[in-house]
């Protein structure tokens, strides 16, 4: 019958480790042959003795082998073989799977809600690696140590234990459960309380366990500043082994006198490492934006000087054109680089310089203006919409004015939830319907329903031609 119990509890280890661990056969041989001897750890230790392995996907383990004690009640009223240990219950188990240091006497909470005292030791591979760990649970919500270090705490805390968690009996669970290291400190700076977090960071910091009345400067010096400021209140950034910590400080007044501090330290290490990594994005994206429009410009300047080398009379016109559209993507680079977003453009200010340059250039007197709100697109739809404008513009200074010297072009701007709509006006001569269709009209129309998703409208009377750009902001955006 033992046979048969064991065969099964291998078979159930098997197919946890292959459901959601990363572990090769060898590696669950090995978890196997540890869990043979679990029940004899747990009826001398009289505790409850677990093996937990990483999970393959996610950051907590899976709880693949457990032994209750034969002598001493369990902790667990339920079996707990196939559940997840998450690392805000069980920071311990977590930390051990990571680094492969042993951790003893730590505190955790079950996911019944009992305090533990959890010792959790590695389980390596024949090369060494961790491949599990071995904990074993003892109840402590009675011992007379925890209940003395309770009272210790509530004392020292008289003034916020209240204020801050609740009643008294219930105030070691919201600590126990940050995520932030938590230390209480004496009038000397010597440590009266500390959270698992904080245990655990100073063992993974300087290699050594958190002793009761020992000064917390002992073990990390550089925050010595911190405690020994005068300010009620402070927060400071702090860098030491490595590391980089936003540390918190609450000084206790008690009586018109100080009774000690909290000392809150939050690790900002990966957040620190992903904003450089975002800068050097950024500084690589600006510089490809910028050597684009070089690259531009290059070309431009290539064609204006192939231009004043001699082109035939006819090919003149296409020349130009071909200018302005390669100088008004160029405007987008410009825009892009003169504000501070690496991929956002300003549709009202790239119309301005686009509209003011083909004007200037032309040599027409027409006044061009521009009314409505700014508008932001990204850069990929910014490029077509430079492209319209530039059509557009340059259409009216072609066909708008015949016969004339002066004229009109307003460009307007107005967004309506998600739609946004830029109108090209001019006061020219109208655009009628059986005009021969024109290369830049068609770029426009194209442009308008492919590359942007809208619509496209152009439209002549008696006081001049009107077209209408429509289309869609970018997905998701509000």
């Amino acid at each position: 019958m033992r046979d048969i119990l064991v065969m099964i509890e291998d078979e159930e280890i098997k197919t946890l480790c292959k459901e959601h661990t990363l572990l090769s056969d060898d590696d669950i041989e090995k978890i196997i042959e540890v869990s043979r001897t679990m029940q004899l750890h747990a009826d001398l230790s009289k505790a409850n003795v677990f093996i937990d392995c990483a999970h393959a996907k996610e950051n907590h383990a899976v709880v693949v082998a457990e032994a209750s004690p034969r002598t001493a009640p369990s902790i667990y009223e339920k079996r707990v073989v196939g559940n997840m240990a998450y690392q805000t219950f069980e920071p311990a188990v977590i930390y051990c799977l990571k680094t492969g240091n042993t951790m003893t006497s730590n505190r955790a909470i079950t996911q019944e809600q009992k305090k533990v005292e959890q010792s959790v030791v590695p389980i390596r591979n024949g090369q060494e690696s961790v491949i599990g760990v071995l904990i074993m649970e003892k109840d402590i919500s009675d011992r007379e140590n925890v209940q003395q270090e309770l009272e210790a705490l509530s004392r020292t805390t008289e003034k916020l234990s209240g204020l801050l968690l609740g009643d008294e009996e219930n105030y070691p669970l919201v600590p126990d459960l940050m995520e932030e290291a938590l230390f209480f400190l004496g009038k000397e700076g010597e440590i009266t309380y500390s959270n698992p977090a904080a245990v655990n960071l100073l063992h993974e910091l300087t290699g050594e366990h958190c002793e009761y009345g020992a000064r917390l400067t002992g073990y990390l010096p550089e925050i010595e500043s911190i405690v020994n400021a005068d300010e009620e209140l402070l927060v400071k950034e702090l860098e030491t082994k490595g590391k980089i910590f936003k540390a918190k400080k609450i000084r206790l007044p008690h009586q018109q006198k100080y009774n000690g501090m909290f000392l809150i330290l939050r690790d900002l290490t990966d957040l620190r490492e992903k904003e450089k990594e975002l800068v050097i994005q950024s500084v690589a994206i600006q510089e490809i934006h910028h050597r684009v429009k070089n690259n531009l410009q290059t070309v431009a300047s290539l064609l204006r000087l192939q231009m004043r080398r001699g082109i035939p009379e006819e090919s003149k016109v296409h020349f130009v054109e071909s200018l302005n559209r390669i100088l008004s993507i160029a405007s987008v680079y410009e825009v892009i680089l003169s504000n501070s977003s690496i991929d956002e453009v300003d549709i009202y200010d790239l119309s301005k310089r686009i509209g003011d340059m083909l004007v200037y250039t032309s040599g027409h007197k027409v006044n061009i203006s521009y009314d409505g709100e700014s508008m932001t697109v990204e850069s990929g739809q910014a490029v077509s919409v430079a492209l319209i404008i530039n059509e557009l513009v340059q259409n009216c200074l072609n066909y708008a004015f015949e016969g004339r010297n002066h004229g009109k072009i307003s460009i307007s701007f107005e967004q309506n939830g998600h739609e946004r709509e830029v109108v090209v006006q001019d006061n020219g001569i109208g655009y009628k319907e059986t005009d021969k269709p024109s290369l830049g009209l068609e770029i426009v129309r194209r442009m308008a329903e492919h590359d942007l998703s809208g619509s496209f409208t152009i439209k002549g009377d008696q006081e001049g031609t009107r077209a209408r750009l429509s289309f869609p902001g970018e997905r998701g955006e509000t």
